[in-house]
């Protein structure tokens, strides 16, 4: 496989990440995924075992990946967000909110970005979040995830030159792992959730999958910067 059909997908072990790498491996591509704990079965590709939020451990999954070959497709997909209300909200976890859902991606991208020049082709992909919008109980969240959005927008400037591409997905309510642990099923919380959403419920992992691997595509060529919204639209005002 040539280098442009190798694709690198962190928080690949479950959710938006698995469905991801199951739909790309469909398509062909060369799947590296990365996450703290391995999938249950079997993994579409090969998978690296990983703690992001160390910065050596991250450091050398990197050096390992792009030792012989470039990585011209990458998806910033792993993030924690850990709910908490502004006056309770203690420095310690806005620093792990940060450092995960931004610094992590960050370093991924300066590390690809070499093998993506000599190729003169890439294709960024960030997972945002519908919180970019405002969301209780989201502060370091909604921060991390707004930085994100301006590291895209920022990135596709500079690196249209080079013919790298620079996008974000930014889903609504989904039913992955991350979702569950303060929407439990049947709960209050999870109705409100589908109540927030005019489509009337919860995204699927494969809905944000598709449209990922759309903005990884050779179609997509043309697009860069661009924030797009998988999320039944709940970002909508007017309603």
């Amino acid at each position: 496989m040539s280098e442009v059909s190798r694709v690198l997908v962190t928080g690949a072990g479950k959710g938006i990440g698995l469905a991801l790498s199951r739909r790309l491996a469909k398509a062909g591509y060369e799947v590296i995924g990365v996450a703290r704990t391995a999938p249950e079965g079997e993994f579409p590709g090969t998978f690296l075992c990983c703690d992001l939020s160390d910065t050596d451990a991250t450091a050398r999954l990197l050096d390992e990946v792009t030792r012989e070959r470039a990585v011209c497709r990458v998806v910033n997909n792993a993030g924690i967000a850990e709910p908490q209300p502004l006056q309770d909200l203690d420095l310690a976890t806005l620093h792990q909110v940060v450092d995960l859902n931004l610094r992590a991606s960050v370093q991924i991208v300066q590390a690809l970005l070499p093998g993506m020049r000599a190729e003169r082709f890439g294709r960024i992909v960030n997972i945002t979040s519908r919180a970019t919008y405002g969301a209780r109980n989201r502060t370091s969240y909604a921060a991390a995830k707004s930085a994100l959005v301006g590291c895209t927008r920022a990135w596709a400037l500079e690196l249209a030159p080079d013919g790298i591409t620079s996008n974000a997905v930014s889903p609504g309510p989904t039913a992955t792992e991350l979702f569950r642990r303060t929407r439990p099923v049947g709960s209050e919380a999870e109705r409100a959730a589908i109540a927030s959403v005019p489509l009337g419920r919860l995204g699927t992992p494969d809905d944000v999958a598709a449209a990922v691997a759309f903005l990884l595509s050779d179609d997509a060529g043309f697009i860069t910067g661009h924030v797009l919204d998988v999320d039944g639209g709940s970002s909508l005002g007017g309603r």
